[in-house]
C-alpha cells in the first residue's frame, strides 16, 4: 500500500469564485469541479491532478450546520512550490502581503492571508 496523503481540504469562504480565481492566479491550479453543494451552497474544487482545495459558501438565508457555518475555520493551508520567489511575486501582484518569512532546515517559507483571513503557508524544499 502506498503512503496515505491528504486529497483535499474543504474551506468555507465568503466568495468561492473569487477565492478560486485567486488560487488559479497564484498557484496555476485549475478548477476540477464546481457546482451546487450542501445548504443550497456552491463549491469549487481547485487544485492539481492529485489534490485540491474545496472552497465553499452556503446559499440562502438559513444557518449552515456545524463547521460549515464558519468562514476560515482552520489554522492555515500549506502549499509546496518549486519557485518560492516567483510565487511570492504573484502573491504581491494579487494584492496580498507576504509575512513570517523563514529559512529553515529543510526549506524556505512565507505566509499570506487571503480575502477571508485564511492563512496560506507557501514553502519550498528545493
Amino acid at each position: 500500500m502506498s503512503e496515505p496523503f491528504v486529497e483535499h481540504v474543504n474551506v468555507t469562504v465568503s466568495d468561492p469564485a473569487r477565492t478560486a480565481q485567486m488560487l488559479h492566479d497564484i498557484f496555476g491550479w485549475k478548477t476540477r469541479w464546481q457546482g451546487e453543494a450542501k445548504d443550497n451552497g456552491v463549491t469549487y474544487h481547485v487544485g492539481g491532478d492529485h489534490s485540491y482545495v474545496a472552497v465553499y459558501s452556503k446559499g440562502g438565508t438559513e444557518t449552515a450546520h456545524g463547521s460549515y457555518a464558519k468562514v476560515g475555520g482552520l489554522n492555515h493551508i500549506g502549499v509546496v512550490v518549486d519557485d518560492l520567489d516567483a510565487v511570492e511575486a504573484r502573491v504581491k501582484a494579487a494584492g496580498f502581503t507576504p509575512h513570517m518569512h523563514a529559512d529553515y532546515e529543510p526549506g524556505r517559507r512565507f505566509y499570506f492571508d487571503d480575502h477571508d483571513g485564511i492563512e496560506i503557508e507557501v514553502v519550498s524544499y528545493t
